[in-house]
């Protein structure tokens, strides 16, 4: 039986990764710090949904509990480490920049230390499509410059980016970076826009708008995030022999096993029109507070997943509609409302 060992996976993507991988047969390892960056009873609620499949097992601690999370690691003894823990957040970041840094850049480091003591067939970690920060030029491909950092929230993932070429290339240690765009879903996070819309919308309260609503995102249905996730565990890559081995468009390094991957619909939705999908989902007019962008956002998000299709013959397709709707009646029904 395959072994994964998950951080993060109380979180909203690691239990929903969790539980695809669960559900193919994985025996799974959790390792959660169940913090208070948002509610921990929806942490816990997801936690022991996982718990009841004899094949989980979980450790709550923090990343940068190194002698914690080495314990739980060698005593799983994973194939795979899916690494998705991290302080998440990118206006977070304005109020709290030290969590990112502890959380991000330490928490990353123990992670790697244990991925090359256990010499794991392959390290998946989360980037974000933050990275892209001034970038305008799209839709965002991984061969894009990702130089210039708006918070620093993407400054860490970017440097964790660094960090795993670095350890993919000092010790052959296959590593896949994941950038996620703006994934949403059933379970999803609190201070994201689609839980605080719904919330508002649904108890008559205005909703704040930034940017006047001229925003544009590739909104990514978790479902399909876990999947390509999934696949790409399959997809480890290997250190070329040489540059020329190196299809175009690939980010594969000429110097390690290391990758780059785009994880998003590929589609670009301008924020009014998520905020109408979410209208018709309550079947409630929303109160719209327009407000000026707020500092470190940008306006738009676009992936290309061209090099995801090609690793694994697979595209997240979920229209925002069906996703929406399927959001909206998990949180009518969690919170009876």
């Amino acid at each position: 039986m395959r072994s994964v060992f998950i951080t993060g996976s109380a979180g909203f993507i690691g239990f929903h990764l969790a539980q695809l991988l669960l559900k193919e047969g994985f025996r799974v390892t959790g390792y959660d710090g169940m913090t208070d960056y948002y509610e921990v009873s929806l942490k816990a609620r997801r936690n022991a949904m996982l718990a009841q499949n004899p094949k989980f097992t979980a450790t709550e601690a923090m990343l940068e509990d190194a002698d914690a999370l080495r314990e739980a690691a060698l005593a799983a003894k994973p194939d795979v480490i899916v690494h998705l823990a991290a302080q998440a957040g990118v206006r977070y970041s304005l109020e709290q920049p030290r969590a990112y840094i502890d959380a991000n850049i330490v928490g990353t480091f123990n992670v790697m230390e244990v991925a090359k003591k256990l010499a794991v067939d392959h390290l998946l970690m989360a980037s974000t499509s933050s990275v892209y920060g001034a970038n305008t030029q799209m839709p965002f491909a991984e061969v894009d410059k990702a130089d210039h950092p708006m918070t620093i929230y993407a400054a860490t993932k970017k440097a964790n980016e660094a960090m795993g070429h670095a350890y993919a290339h000092l010790h052959n240690l296959p590593t896949t970076m994941f950038r996620f765009f703006t994934v949403y879903g059933p379970w999803g996070r609190p201070d994201m826009a689609l839980f605080k819309f719904t919330k508002g919308i649904l108890e008559g309260r205005p909703i704040d708008i930034y940017n006047h609503g001229e925003m544009w995102r590739d909104f990514t249905y978790v479902e399909d995030l876990v999947r390509g996730i999934r696949l790409l565990i399959d997809a480890p890559p290997v250190r070329p022999e040489s540059a020329d081995d190196i299809a175009p468009g690939d980010t594969l390094s000429p110097v390690a096993p290391h990758r780059t991957v785009n994880i998003g619909n590929s589609d670009k939705v301008r924020l009014l029109d998520f905020v109408d999908a979410i209208e018709a989902a309550t079947g409630v007019e929303a109160k719209r507070n327009f407000m000026d962008i707020q500092p470190g956002d940008v306006p738009a998000t676009w992936a290309n997943a061209d090099l995801l299709q090609t690793l694994t013959g697979y595209r997240p397709e979920t229209n925002i509609r069906e996703g929406v709707q399927a959001f909206v009646d998990w949180y009518r029904d969690y919170y009876k409302v």
